[in-house]
């Protein structure tokens, strides 16, 4: 059998599909690609053997899938092994690709593997030049990939170079899209591809500048980055200096004293007391410059209060999370999810009410690439009840919800306990009803069981909300 493409399924499937319908079995078939079908013997194009009807149906989808990566593997056999692995499947081994010590099934799946990882190399050593052109300018790489990947990984550029015309040139395939369509055409040679612009010393710069000695691991970067791509990346050329200066570097490192993080975008001095006049878009401003307790310092920026100047109710949480910290708006991360479906069961609009935090910063422990909520102590809430008081000054709010401990104590009191005070109006001094409840956090940290509990009541304490609405 002759193949125009190696790495063709529709073609391979085809041919296949013919063979195995005539049921000529593996042993009686040879496989050729392109050049190679000269060496075929002078009877090769004679008819196919006289055999007995075969067995002609459906295979498993993972089999067209194996057989997609299989055949972009550079080794000539990969014809013939899946053609076995077919007709085995045909022929009652439906079971066959999850036997994985069965010689065939494990070649298959290597070859696979291996040309998975080549098109994961070749997403990340292709590096473009620039060159210009009649029509403007063109982006060209040359990339020599072990395995027949380009036209598998075309796509992956055409989605993330879609707004620049590029060429991808290896010596068996080159890859052209002009911003409009992608075309395959013939391989190349190294010569037709451009050779340093003038980007690469900047790039270089910046390699060298990111290369922590520190962190050097030989054997781990040379296993990511084997050295047979080295000869196309112009960072390559740093990376023999960049070893052997790793340890003094490192040791100038160990050295050195630390440094102080600088904000990006240092906020102003300002007061940290709130002025006694001005609405609440002047309190926000003013409260973004606090700097009364160092909670300001990690924290991405000030989640203040949102909601109506002239809302009847205050939903008053503790302080902010990750997502809120990021948002820069209270109750819109897990637990503001969560308190939104209890307001929607209950028919309540949260867009009505104003919603607020007593603690306005997030405090948060860092855990490698995680931020977790510290809860901030009790220097830290005095720094911050000024603003959560000059809120409800100029709110004058008919009734305030606690959710939480730390709420609860702003508001009744710094001995209030949350369990033996919740789901009851409190009158305080200036004839504001206040309710204490559970923060949604808490609801989030308990197991399946104990939700189905306690989320009933949660519900029922918000509910006295609802009546007190509706009176």
């Amino acid at each position: 059998m002759r193949l125009a493409d190696g790495a063709d399924l529709a073609e391979w499937r085809g041919h296949a599909r013919a063979l195995l319908a005539e049921g000529v079995a593996p042993e009686q078939v040879q496989w050729q690609v392109g050049e190679q079908a000269g060496l075929l013997p002078a009877n090769a194009d004679g008819p196919m053997p006289s055999m007995a009807a075969g067995v002609a149906g459906s295979v498993p989808r993972e089999f067209l899938v194996l057989a997609t990566r299989v055949l972009a593997h550079a080794d000539a056999r990969r014809h013939a092994v899946l053609y076995r692995l077919l007709w085995r499947l045909a022929h009652g081994e439906r079971a066959l690709l999850r036997i994985v010590t069965d010689d065939d099934v494990a070649w298959a799946l290597r070859a696979a593997k291996a040309v998975s990882r080549e098109k994961h190399k070749m997403k990340a050593f292709v590096r473009f030049r620039e060159v210009q052109g009649a029509q403007g300018n063109v982006f060209v790489a040359w990339f020599e990939p072990e395995h027949d990947v380009l036209p598998q990984v075309a796509p992956f550029f055409v989605r993330r170079f879609a707004g620049m015309r590029w060429s991808i040139l290896t010596p068996t395939r080159s890859a052209h899209w002009d911003g409009q369509a992608l075309t395959l055409g013939a391989g190349a040679r190294r010569t037709d591809a451009p050779g340093a612009d003038a980007l690469e010393d900047l790039w270089r710069t910046y390699f060298a500048n990111i290369f922590n000695p520190a962190r050097l691991k030989v054997d781990a970067m040379v296993k990511e980055m084997p050295v047979r791509y080295w000869k196309n990346l112009p960072e390559a050329t740093l990376i023999p200096g960049l070893i052997r200066d790793a340890s003094a570097r490192m040791e100038s490192m160990v050295q050195a004293p630390p440094t102080v993080p600088r904000k990006a975008f240092p906020a102003p001095a300002a007061r940290a007391v709130p002025a006694a006049t001005g609405g609440l878009d002047v309190l926000r401003v003013e409260a973004a410059a606090c700097r009364a307790c160092p909670l300001w310092q990690p924290a991405t920026q000030t989640v203040f209060g949102e909601g109506p100047a002239d809302a009847r109710v205050v939903l008053l949480g503790e302080q902010p999370g990750d997502q809120e910290d990021l948002a820069g708006r209270p109750f819109v991360g897990p637990s503001g999810q969560l308190l939104d479906r209890a307001l929607k069961e209950l028919g309540l609009d949260r867009r009505a009410m104003y919603v607020t935090n007593t603690v306005k910063h997030f405090k948060f422990e860092p855990r490698g690439k995680r931020r977790l909520h510290a809860r901030a102590n009790a220097t830290e809430q005095a720094a911050c009840r000024r603003w959560l008081e000059a809120e409800l000054i100029r709110l004058r709010p008919r009734w305030i919800v606690c959710l939480g401990a730390m709420a609860a104590q702003a508001i009744l009191g710094k001995d209030v306990r949350l369990l033996e005070e919740r789901g009851r109006w409190h009158a305080l001094g200036d004839g504001t009803q206040a309710l204490a409840t559970v923060h949604p956090s808490y609801l989030l940290r308990l197991t399946a069981g104990e939700r189905e509990v306690a989320w009933p009541a949660f519900v029922r304490d918000l509910a006295l909300l609802q009546r007190a609405l509706a009176a």
